[in-house]
């Protein structure tokens, strides 16, 4: 079985109005047969946001919802907790601290669990701090700002789900450009991905390569540093960094870009299914003509008055009168 999807929410998704990427997790997740578990780990709220998460989750169709909440790494160890995310279909990480969610579950049997999950097919979605956590690299704090400055941000390991990249979120909503920059400045090996508020970048596995797709209302950054050139390991504190050669892509929703090769891919455009119909309708009617005119031997233009007299003749018989004085 395929390894299944990875959905890296940048936060504050649309939860009421337009759940498009929560429902698009929802069907990758099986639907009506979801089962769906969420780890809430990263929040402060506690049962609350799972409660939130499970009335949402049932409403969009999901069969199950439970709640897989470690408060220790000890708790991570539990088995119980690890066998409900091998049954699970989803897996929803929710918003909060991520560096809390890494120190509680990062190199836990609970967190193999997760990774064997995903690597079995189920799909692994998860917001805010949540969608940090998934790749290999993960920003710990920092402050905003579009210039990098050294030390700025300090990283800490993920869970890998995403190898060779480092993930940051609400990322043009609280101005991230800096830190991301400065990241991909001091391990230019690092893909970086920044991913706005209501916006998804969601990677699956095709042909052996990891391609990713945006979903939602905003667009995906990504810093590509292979070429950089960087004063990163001489910069003294607080300095600006030097990056030059960065290569940037900002992705909007349609979009679809090879994380592998780290190349962009054709855009197929979305088509409008009344615009398809009538085009269709289009078609048959022009095929038609042709047909006419072969048969009859007569051109165009003939043809075409020949139609319209029939058109106003049928018309004409429609409207007319009834002879016993009913109306048409």
């Amino acid at each position: 079985m395929p390894r299944g999807p990875l959905m890296i929410i940048g936060g504050a998704e649309d939860k009421l109005r337009r759940p498009t990427i929560l429902k698009h997790f929802v069907a990758a997740a099986g639907g009506e047969n979801a089962r769906i578990a969420v780890i809430p780990t990263a929040s402060s709220l506690g049962p609350e946001v799972v409660e939130v998460y499970d009335a949402l989750f049932r409403k969009l169709g999901a069969a199950d919802v439970v709640a897989v909440r470690p408060e220790t790494r000890e708790d991570s160890h539990d088995p119980d907790l690890a066998r409900r995310l091998t049954e699970a279909t989803g897996i929803f990480m929710t918003g909060g601290n991520q560096l809390k969610l890494s120190a509680i579950i990062s190199g836990t049997p609970l967190a193999d669990a997760l990774v064997t999950a995903n690597e079995a097919g189920t799909v692994i979605a998860g917001t805010s701090a949540g969608a940090s956590i998934q790749s290999s690299h993960m920003v710990a704090f920092g402050g905003p700002g579009s210039t990098p400055k050294q030390r700025m941000t300090q990283v800490a390991a993920g869970l890998g789900l995403l190898q060779s990249s480092v993930i940051d979120q609400h990322f043009d909503q609280r101005n991230r450009y800096g830190r991301l920059l400065m990241i991909v400045s001091q391990s230019p090996q690092l893909l970086g991905i920044g991913v706005d508020e209501d916006t998804a970048a969601v990677v699956e596995v095709e042909d052996g390569h990891e391609i990713m797709s945006v979903v939602g209302k905003g667009a995906v950054a990504i810093f590509d540093p292979s070429r950089i050139v960087t004063n990163a390991y001489e910069a003294k504190r607080s300095s600006p960094l030097l990056a030059s050669g960065v290569v940037l892509h900002v992705l909007p929703q349609g979009s679809r870009f090879d994380l592998s090769t780290r190349t962009l891919l054709p855009h197929v455009p979305a088509v409008d299914p009344g615009e398809a119909a009538e085009m269709a309708e289009a078609g048959r009617d022009l095929r038609q003509l042709a047909r006419d005119i072969a048969a009859d031997g007569v051109s165009p233009t003939n043809l075409r008055r020949r139609i319209a007299r029939t058109t106003r003749r049928k018309s004409a018989t429609t409207t007319a009168p009834d002879p016993d004085g009913a109306s048409a």
